[in-house]
């Protein structure tokens, strides 16, 4: 296929399309109608000869055969975007839209209150942040970075590790007093864990413990299975049963006496927080000023970026 502008400038507004996941959006990024934001994709889909995207009254979203071309696309532009990018002196300007995929606890937790300033520091920046099951493919996706608890799935992606927190297995007073408080990690079978959903494979999280050289993984039981952390923490709370939950999130009720460390033996159990974004030489200055901003909070938390 010979190359010319109108196909460059298609794929152009294909790009702003995905990631404003809108025609309205992306006219405004582009600073074009509405209409001609359509007209520029169905000439593209004409050229192509493929339906590109499924649109609806309230979405846009890529086809399969609109994923397979901008998964090979998305980055063609991203290298063509550096290089101007470096040519013009402005690979350090952190501005444009930034989309972000991040995980709600983390959010809440840590950025919480933090944002306002973030985008104070960088006015020529509009960032978006979602939140979704779990993290699919970046480029047909439209996302910049992610940030998601737990090892990457994909050697697609480049992986910064923005910290790693303590598991921790809970319980409440309550609990401890009718129950029993278990001696050892293997103990646990014979009382009622709370479980919490891997989102990427729907199933619960196995409970291992370690301290120094020794590892023990433990199958539990329990009626209570869920996917949210704060649903957890209250139901441990309450004294519905034993959890496993990262440290960074209950460290005052800890010292308030409300939870209790079953395992303080057993504390190098750890689960990490990355930040994911595509495969590129040079990540854009949003992308590096995002994950910097994510990792100085983090640190302010006291959460460490090491194993312990």
């Amino acid at each position: 296929m010979s190359f010319d502008g109108r196909l460059l400038a298609g794929i152009t507004v294909l790009a702003a399309v995905v990631q404003g996941r809108s025609f309205v959006r992306a006219g405004e990024a582009l600073g074009i109608t509405t209409s001609g934001v359509s007209r520029s994709i169905a000439r593209l889909e004409e050229r192509l000869g493929i339906r590109l995207l499924d649109r609806t009254p309230r979405s846009v979203a890529l086809t399969d055969e609109g994923k397979r071309f901008y998964e090979q696309v998305g980055p063609l532009l991203s290298t063509i975007e550096d290089a101007a990018n470096s040519v013009s002196g402005s690979a350090s300007a952190v501005q444009g839209r930034l989309r972000v995929d991040i995980d709600p606890y983390f959010s809440r937790l840590i950025l919480s209150g933090k944002i306002g300033s973030f985008l104070a520091t960088h006015p020529d920046l509009v960032l978006e942040m979602v939140t979704r099951e779990h993290v699919s493919d970046l480029v047909a996706d439209g996302i910049d970075v992610a940030v998601r608890f737990g090892e990457p799935a994909s050697d697609a992606m480049i992986a910064r590790k923005l910290l790693e927190t303590r598991v921790l297995t809970l319980a409440s007073p309550q609990y401890v007093k009718k129950h029993g408080k278990p001696k050892h990690p293997t103990d646990l079978t014979s009382h009622e864990c709370i479980q919490f959903l891997d989102p990427i494979t729907a199933r619960p999280y196995e409970w291992e413990f370690r301290a120094a050289k020794k590892v023990v993984s433990v199958k539990v039981k329990g009626r209570l299975q869920l996917s949210d952390v704060g649903t957890m923490i209250n139901e441990c709370l309450a004294g519905t049963g034993v959890a496993q939950i990262l440290s960074i999130s209950v460290q005052p009720l800890l010292a308030s006496g409300r939870l209790v460390d079953l395992f303080p033996d057993w504390p190098d159990e750890v689960f990490p927080l990355y930040a994911l974004h595509p495969s590129r030489q040079h990540p854009p200055a949003k992308v590096r000023a995002f994950i910097e901003f994510a990792l100085k909070a983090a640190k302010a938390k006291g959460v460490s970026g090491t194993r312990r």
